[in-house]
């Protein structure tokens, strides 16, 4: 028998074993015959005419399916369910009379597509909890560590490295909260038949409403969840799709807003990716480190945002209680943003958990930019020596703006705290003026608010999810 494997660039570059296998075809067809025979079991139990031994011989052939007779059948019958049905049956004579008993074809594939993104997400919430793991060492190791915070990209009051951390992590935590709540939140198609109204158990189970009831329950049960969905057309609501790809959408954006913030500072050579030994960063430039994993996460992520409009749309569209127009479109944007978002936490992982600090580059940048955050400091310590307020501040301006074209114009140092020391307004040495370039004394609550972050937000998590980060991590093959 041959073995079919879900081809895609995705899968053959970046995503992962696991990931690749849980929307293969060997996983789909499976599960396909899980649910008829979990059906089967369900009709035999509640007193139709099935057997054990036809259960027994469906079990027995679980995982032989022949690839080539189904392909022949679906050119014959232009159906690919009944094309399944048939290959099953092939090997699976006895059983073959029963098989897909007063089913309609979205029991095998719509109840299968939410079985493969519930194990989806599970592999996902794992690599999340990895990431924070790492992220989390990340920020603890660099809590009191003083850099330039930024906004619109200039520089702003001091934060420090691991502070700045904490705020990747922060939005990984509301993704991995959203995670749980879709895989807790799944349920099961059930048994609902052609336009969702069971009629075609009622007649088998002769008008018995509480076996159709049961039915739903036992399949569910078998199957691993709790509740079915408890009303349907013929599919269960396409918002489901929209619902699991709007989470996937939030985890790329998540991990493009940290894989951009890396590209500024390996610009700033302050924070890098990391670089292999034998790594080219150019095919024309050797001496380029070019930051193409975080490069690549960003892009893979445009993707998956892009592609959660998908079952939007298709959501927003469907008709009464069927129309076909969204399988197609779902067979692709589905698994393509599963693989996708597996593949950006597989690359996350592996920078988050490699990352190189140059603290003497981040330290020299602190020390450029302090004598300007230092001003407002070194103008009230003025004011407790007797001067002026507002002639101070009047003066700082003038003093900063000069300071600024030395920098700018110039090319030179900053020069504010000789320009500062030379002005007898103020009244202060450059020894008095250099005691306010401390950094760690414009870093705010910074280490504090690190480790009140990791206490009682992400340790909690790591412990609840301990199995996670005893896994294996997947291994970059690009």
């Amino acid at each position: 028998m041959s073995k079919q494997v879900y081809e895609s660039p995705l899968s053959s570059r970046y995503a992962s074993d696991k990931m690749q296998y849980i929307f293969s075809p060997d996983k789909k067809f499976t599960t396909w015959r899980r649910l008829w025979i979990a059906l089967a079991r369900a009709e035999m139990e509640l007193g139709l005419p099935v057997t054990q031994d036809q259960i027994d011989e469906m079990e027995a052939h679980l995982h032989e399916i022949d690839y080539d007779l189904a392909a022949e059948k679906e050119r014959q019958l232009r159906h690919d369910v009944m094309a399944h049905i048939h290959a099953f049956g092939a090997i699976c004579p006895k059983a073959m009379p029963i098989i897909h008993l007063g089913a309609t074809s979205c029991y095998v594939g719509d109840n299968t597509d939410v079985i493969l993104m519930r194990e989806g997400l599970e592999l996902v919430r794992d690599k999340l909890v990895q990431v924070l793991a790492h992220l989390a060492k990340f920020a603890d190791e660099y809590k009191a560590l003083p850099t330039l915070g930024f906004t619109h990209f200039q520089p702003a009051q001091l934060v420090t490295v691991g502070k700045r951390a904490t705020l990747w992590m922060n939005e990984l935590l509301m993704d991995l909260e959203e995670v749980e709540y879709r895989i807790s939140s799944l349920r099961l198609l059930g048994c609902k038949g052609t336009t969702g109204t069971q009629a075609s158990f009622l007649e088998l189970f002769e008008g018995d409403h509480a076996k159709c009831k049961e039915l739903d329950r036992r399949i569910a049960r078998e199957m691993g969840f709790d509740a079915v969905t408890p009303v349907s057309g013929q599919t269960y609501s396409r918002k489901v799709d929209a619902a699991v790809l709007a989470t996937l959408s939030g985890i790329a954006q998540s991990a493009s807003k940290f894989a951009t913030d890396l590209r500024l500072l390996c610009h700033l050579k302050e924070v890098e990716e990391p670089f292999e030994k034998n790594q080219i960063g150019s095919s024309a430039m050797p001496y380029k480190r070019n930051p193409m994993r975080c490069e690549r996460i960003c892009s893979l992520a445009r993707y998956v945002i892009a592609d959660a409009a998908n079952p939007a749309v298709t959501a927003a569209t469907q008709w009464f209680e069927r129309t076909l127009d969204d399988s197609a479109n779902k067979r692709i944007s589905v698994p393509e943003a599963f693989l996708a978002v597996d593949a950006i936490l597989n690359i996350y992982s592996n920078v988050a958990s490699n990352l190189v600090v140059h603290e003497k580059v981040i330290e020299k940048h602190v020390l450029e930019e302090l004598p300007f955050m230092a001003s407002e400091n070194i103008m009230m310590d003025a004011v407790k020596r007797g001067g002026n307020r507002q002639e101070l501040h009047e003066r700082i301006r003038v003093h900063s703006l000069e300071a600024g074209r030395n920098v700018k114009d110039l090319g030179l140092s900053n020069n504010l705290i000789d320009l500062i020391a030379a002005d007898p307004m103020f009244g202060m040495s450059r020894e008095e003026l250099t005691a306010h370039l401390e950094p760690s004394r414009y870093i705010g609550r910074c280490p504090e608010q690190v480790t009140d972050f990791l206490n009682e937000y992400v340790n909690p998590v790591l412990e609840a999810h301990a199995a996670a980060l005893s896994q294996k991590e997947t291994e970059l093959k690009v």
